[in-house]
Order: structure tokens, then sequence, then C-alpha cells
């Protein structure tokens, strides 16, 4: 038997090795506390990351068009007080289309400056977190949004019903990751954000408008978080202002594991959807054995240390670097 080198471990290991340590995990969870893999568990760890995940799709156009989006998680808190203040104002029939346009407006704004202006997507989306999250708080006037009348409205049908068995939040997910899933995956404009990302200075060469590429995956991503936001409003009839704090860092741990790079030009929906699920299956193991729920922080930070190890070292074929 031919003996395998370390370019051939680093190799396997930098497209696997994530998926080896999901499974692992999983029979670990499963020996340690035997409802990890009952159905109704197992439903609602999947109907949990739903919200996370429907976030985690745009941020994948993102990510592959070799951007980032720090925004998605004040984004997320704006949508959600925003159709619940707009529901007892208008109604829900008025209030969610509302609550979407002005949520693709921010989207747009972001696209603007760093697709046409061309400035970086690290410095505008993380100033962009922070006066999300003012313009969210002066919405709000720094209270918490709850639905005068709850049990006299249709607004609860996404966030907690159920068609053919199946919660809608799920159904929600799956037709979205179907459909982005063939935008990118079978598209010319698929193709022109893979372009942009892997080579941004070959694509402009090769006349793909890269500014027009990157502000419409903006657009997706300001979409997709207008729907998260619209899942977590009708899931709690009522929110706090500061309901996405933080998810930003969880959406990217996603679309990493699903092995998008942070570099560009790589990455699929349906991986990103792999990468939803493993975090959320990791997440609820860890309580079932009996562990913090702030323990799940550290554990996702270790997630993307080691996701981005995996990621470079799939660049260079090789775990570990020559050079010390």
């Amino acid at each position: 038997m031919a003996k395998l080198s370390q370019k051939d471990i680093g190799g396997f290991l930098a497209r696997q090795g994530i998926l080896v340590a999901f499974v692992l995990f999983m029979i670990g969870f499963t020996l340690a506390n035997q409802r990890f893999l009952d159905p109704d568990n197992v439903m609602g760890v999947i109907r949990s990351s739903a919200i996370l995940g429907v976030m985690a799709l745009g941020v994948t156009f993102v990510v592959i068009s070799g951007n980032l989006d720090l925004s998605v998680g004040s984004m997320m808190s704006f949508s959600t007080i925003v159709v619940l203040d707009l529901h007892d104002k208008l109604g829900p029939a008025l209030a969610i289309p509302a609550m979407f346009a002005m949520t693709l407006c921010l989207g747009a704004f972001i696209g603007f400056l760093v697709g046409y202006l061309r400035l970086n997507s690290l410095i505008v989306t993380l100033g962009m977190l922070s006066a999300i999250h003012g313009l969210t708080l002066a919405w709000s006037g720094g209270k918490n949004m709850d639905i005068a009348d709850k049990a006299g409205t249709w607004f609860s049908f996404f966030g907690q019903s159920r068609m053919m068995g199946i919660p809608v939040p799920i159904l929600i997910f799956a037709l979205l990751a179907a459909s982005l899933g063939m935008l990118l995956a079978k598209t010319p404009f698929g193709r022109k954000v893979y372009a942009v990302g892997g080579n941004n200075t070959a694509a402009t060469f090769s006349g793909i408008p890269r500014a027009r590429v990157v502000f419409t995956c903006y657009l997706i991503s300001a979409f997709c978080v207008a729907t998260a936001g619209l899942l977590q409003a009708s899931r709690s009839m009522g929110s706090q202002n500061t309901v996405g704090q933080g998810l930003e860092l969880e959406v990217l741990a996603a679309v990493i594991l699903g092995g998008a790079s942070l570099m560009g030009g790589s990455g699929t929906i349906f991986k990103t959807v792999i990468g939803v699920l493993i975090l959320g299956f990791i997440q609820n193991g860890l309580l079932l054995v009996g562990l913090q729920f702030y323990v799940q922080y550290v554990v996702t930070w270790i997630i993307i240390i080691l996701a981005v190890w995996l990621d470079i070292a799939a660049k260079r074929g090789k775990l570990w670097s020559p050079i010390a």
C-alpha cells in the first residue's frame, strides 16, 4: 500500500476535515445523550437553525464575491423591530413589504459603497453594524416591540405554522436555498460572482461589471436578512431591539464551515446549508451534554479558526507551512 504523504493527508483534511469533525461530534453527542438523534430534537434543531441559515444564504454570495458583510446581525434586528411596529400601525399586508423595502435600501447603500465607490467591505459593514443598531434604537425608542393582538392576526403563519407536518420556517429556508442555489450554480450571474471573487482584475478586463455584481450580492444578502427578520418576528410575535446582535459571527462561521473561502471565488449554497446544520447540531449537542450556553461562543470561535486554517491549507495543499 502506498504511503500517504503530508500533502495527501493535508489535502484530504482541508477538503473534508470539517465533515470528519462533524461525524465525530455526532457520534460523541449520541453516546452522551440518547435524545440527540430523537426526531423531535432533530426537527427542532433544523427549525432553530432556519433563521440563521436564511441569513447565511445571502452572505454566501457576498463572501464568494470576495467581500464581507458584518452588518447582517444589526440589520436583522432592524427588520424585526420595523415589521413588528408597522404590524399594529398598517397591518401585516402592508408592514411586510414596507419592511422588505427598507431593508433592501440598507443593502443597496452598502452595495453602493463597496461596489461602486470601492470602499473596503470590512470597514463599511463594521461601520454599518453600529449605524443600523443606532437606527433600530431610534425607531423603537429604546424599547422592545410586541404585537398587541396576537390572537387576531395571520402574521404568526411564517414562524409558527406547519405545512405537511413540516414547520414553515424550514420550508422557507429550503425553498430559498434551492432558488439561490440555482441562481449561483446555473446562471450567468452566478458565474460572474465566482469570477469577481476569484480574480477581480481579470473579471474587469473580461468585461464583467464588477460593481454591479457586488451591488447585487449585497441586495441578495439584504433580502435574506429581511426574510430572517420576518421569521423571527412571526415566531415570537415580539422582540428585543437587540435580537440579532452577535449573529454576524455565527452567520460567518456557518458560511466558512460550508467551504466558502474568505479570499473569495469558492463556495456553494448547498455547502452553506451543511455548515448551518453542523453549527446547529454542535450547539444543540453541547447543551444536551450539560454545558452552559455561553460555551457555544467559545466553540464557535474554535470552529472559525479551524475552518480558516483548513481553507488556507487547501490553497497550499499542506496542513503546515514549511516556513516556521
